[in-house]
């Protein structure tokens, strides 16, 4: 997962929800940020909460990756 982020290309190939280290790493921020944005219910991308474990929709990435 460490690396340079994912082409938009590549997270169009992505399945539709990801976890939230993949999404941290493609919106370029630390996944503990993300974990921290989706606790105070402020992330900038949709996330479908199962209890304790989220996923974050990749579409959701999609849309704001292109309005960036």
């Amino acid at each position: 997962m460490k690396g340079a982020p994912p082409t938009l290309d590549e997270i169009r190939a992505w399945p539709a929800a990801v976890n939230v280290p993949e999404a941290a790493r493609a919106i370029g921020i630390s996944s503990s940020h993300l974990y921290e944005l989706i606790k105070r219910d402020e992330a900038p991308v949709r996330v479908l909460s199962f209890g304790a474990r989220h996923r974050v929709v990749t579409a959701s990435l999609i849309k704001l990756l292109e309005a960036a």
